[in-house]
């Protein structure tokens, strides 16, 4: 056998386990998509029948279990409370973190490294023993039991991660551009919104995407701050009103499940060479 014929089926080899492994790890990451679809819709003496192949309808699909989920409880009003809360905190964030990070990563500030680094210090302490402290601050705004506490508190979380990510980012745009606009006539300001901004849109776009996922997953501060069923977002709302005492309603809470996981999924891949950049130059710049 030649070298050029053993170098071949090498290749081929190669490739073989290559696509295997993909294939592998493909299944294991739709599978809980595909079982939480399959349970939808299975009936619950379906479901709970030890016999019965889990992987198939063994009798007919139902419906029931969307129309308990949209009809006997607020999911409706859970996912309106997310967007809102969401919206909010991605707007909070950019709105502090941005300018923040600027300054740290552009304008050459004394100390502006170890700030940074305490800032991102802050991210590291556990929410379990920060909502302690920002139980008064919710109080004295006189926002208990409502959307409006997560408002105040997530951005607590988010715009850590987001200063120390931006500045980094920041820091890897060369300052030629920014210089050269400045020469050409453009303010610092008008230099930073024309020339710096569009080049760190991919940093922007990961905060985005950290802040709103943030925004829908969190739990504890959820949980601590919410209580009222009209005010809950999906993270707390979907577990308190679908697990009554000692009974999961199963089939629903799939169902919620894949309703709000799909649609973060898609816009994540939308934007995913983006927001890996956004990382990847931050982590490594910063």
């Amino acid at each position: 056998m030649s070298a050029r014929t053993r170098a071949a089926r090498r290749r081929v080899a190669g490739r073989i386990a290559l696509y295997g492994l993909v294939l592998l790890f493909t299944f294991q990451a739709a599978f809980p998509f595909a079982w939480g679809l399959i349970t939808t819709f299975k009936t619950s003496p379906d479901l709970y029948t030890r016999d019965n192949n889990p992987f198939l309808f063994n009798e007919p699909p139902t419906l029931d279990h969307l129309r308990l989920l949209f009809q006997q409880t607020a999911f409706g009003t859970f996912v309106a409370n997310t967007l809102v809360v969401s919206l909010c905190v991605v707007a909070i964030t950019l709105l502090v973190a941005v300018p923040a990070a600027y300054s740290l990563g552009r304008l050459n500030l004394k100390k502006g490294g170890a700030v940074a680094i305490a800032i991102f210090f802050v991210y590291l302490i556990p929410p379990s023993l920060l909502f302690i402290s920002l139980s008064p601050v919710v109080a004295r705004l006189g926002l208990q039991d409502s959307r409006w506490s997560l408002v105040v508190v997530y951005p607590t979380i988010t715009i850590p991660v987001s200063v120390w990510l931006l500045t980094g980012f920041f820091k890897s745009i060369p300052k030629d551009i920014e210089e050269q606009a400045m020469v050409d006539g453009c303010s610092r300001m008008g230099a930073f919104f024309k020339m710096v901004l569009p080049v760190a849109f991919p940093g922007l776009i990961a905060v985005v995407v950290f802040a709103s996922t943030l925004s829908v997953s969190e739990f504890i501060y959820a949980l601590a701050f919410v209580s009222q069923t009209s005010q809950k977002t999906i993270s707390v709302g979907v577990p308190t009103e679908l697990v009554r005492g000692d009974v999961f309603f199963w089939q629903s809470l799939q169902a919620a499940t894949l309703i709000t996981a799909v649609p973060i999924a898609l816009i994540f891949n939308l934007f995913l060479k983006r927001f890996i950049s956004g990382f990847t130059m931050g982590a490594v710049k910063g």
